[in-house]
């Protein structure tokens, strides 16, 4: 293959992750990243074109003359990125816009799922506010009340209050004409990626994220505040009906897509206690944090791997993965998730540990580099810090010794992540 010049697109962690992933890949020449962030800004050249921005990061695509766009986040998936880039010839991975409404509509995903067969709990639209209270005498409590939006990993209600389930209802009917009401779904969670085009699949090392803002999956939901990988929760074989009751019946249909699927399929399971599968949510990227502990268990060289899913090639390459263990743990800013306080310094971020087959290091995702040249916190979730390891309880001491040693007036982490795994 060719030396590869790539253009990351998003400034989060997972962004971070991308290019770190991407910098330790021999195929891989030169790296940028838009609008990125202090920690790609040390392994690529940033620019300043907003991940929104999709006639800008076309222009630049050119400009640059990258080899491949690889884009971080769902919305500019979702509003034709990969439409507009695949136009011009430049190969990206990441779906185009009618594969990314697996995201950007649950409704639509839903359907799908329903279509195919594919397990997952049951659902219904509600628009008219005077149907809500026989529409929940339908479900028990707790009950599940999402948006059908993008709202960043924020746009679900889960209660058992009937009140509060019912006000949840109704200021979504407000906001989007309806809402979606669906089964809760009892058991434990876990994220499964799986870079796919036409061609073939390969499902990443299952991880398990943790949403909840406090210990003990307590608090508000998050975007995200720590994941590790592998995932015990998803054993063999829980992977292997994933494989047939899910992947299987998602490639066959994306694939004899008019446009083929190119790029990763994040599936959100909840398993149950019989080691049944079901489906919460689809994803249409990889995941913030889960990308922080699969990117790293990479044997093959990540940037082929990209560059071949791309390019529709993704079956004529093998991908390995390593026998490690990874852990992230976010460093969350004062309010978050609600009203956020940034704008604050932040120390000790630099630290790496680097002891035999043990690596820790931070993925930068809030922060910038101000112009005393110090880091500062601009975003929710500012920074994880994460482990690479032989075990599980090695990568997370490391993790927790990075985390405990930064310095950020009024920020938060939690201190369970991976003792589920443990």
């Amino acid at each position: 293959m060719n030396q590869l010049e790539v253009l990351v697109v998003g400034n989060g962690g997972r962004e971070h992750a991308m290019v770190l992933g991407l910098s330790g890949s021999h195929s891989v020449s030169a790296l940028h990243c838009t609008p990125g962030n202090a920690g790609t800004n040390d392994l690529a050249t940033n620019h300043n074109v907003s991940a929104s921005d999709i006639e800008g990061i076309v222009s630049l695509s050119k400009q640059l003359d990258v080899s491949i766009v690889v884009v971080g986040p769902e919305l500019p998936l979702v509003d034709g990125l990969a439409d507009r880039l695949r136009l011009e010839g430049i190969p990206c991975f990441g779906p185009h816009s009618e594969g990314a409404m697996l995201e950007g509509s649950k409704l639509h995903a839903k359907q799908i799922m329903e279509q195919l067969g594919i397990p997952t709990g049951k659902f219904k639209v509600i628009r008219d506010p005077s149907s809500i209270n026989d529409s929940l005498d339908e479900f028990d409590p707790p009950w599940v009340i999402k948006r059908d939006v993008l709202a960043g990993g924020k746009g679900v209600t889960v209660s058992s209050s009937r009140k509060e389930a019912r006000d949840a209802i109704k200021h979504g009917i407000e906001l989007d004409n309806f809402v979606l009401l669906e089964e809760y779904l009892e058991g434990e969670e876990a994220s499964i990626l799986v870079m796919m085009d036409e061609s073939g699949y390969v499902m990443l090392p299952p991880s398990q994220d943790h949403k909840r803002a406090l210990d003990g999956d307590l608090g508000p939901n998050t975007g995200g505040m720590g994941a590790y990988a592998p995932a015990p929760v998803a054993s063999p074989s829980v992977i292997a009906r994933t494989r047939k009751e899910i992947v299987e019946p998602m490639h066959h249909h994306l694939r004899n897509s008019s446009t083929p699927y190119r790029g990763c399929l994040y599936v959100g399971l909840m398993i149950d206690q019989d080691g049944s599968p079901r489906v919460v949510e689809f994803n249409v990227r990889l995941g913030d944090p889960e990308a922080q502990v699969t990117i790293p268990l990479f044997r093959s060289d990540f940037g082929e791997a990209l560059m071949a899913t791309a390019s529709g090639k993704l079956e004529s390459i093998d991908v390995e993965f390593s026998n490690k263990h990874a852990s992230t743990v976010v460093l969350a800013s004062e309010g978050y998730p609600g009203e956020v306080i940034s704008g604050r310094y932040v120390s000790g971020w630099e630290t790496k540990i680097e002891e035999g087959e043990i690596l820790g290091l931070c993925h930068i995702a809030g922060a910038v580099i101000s112009d005393d040249g110090r880091l500062i916190s601009t975003g929710g979730r500012v920074l994880s810090a994460t482990g690479v390891a032989p075990s599980l309880a090695e990568a997370l001491e490391a993790s927790y010794q990075i985390v405990e040693g930064i310095d950020l007036q009024g920020s938060h982490y939690r201190k369970d992540i991976g003792s589920g795994g443990l």
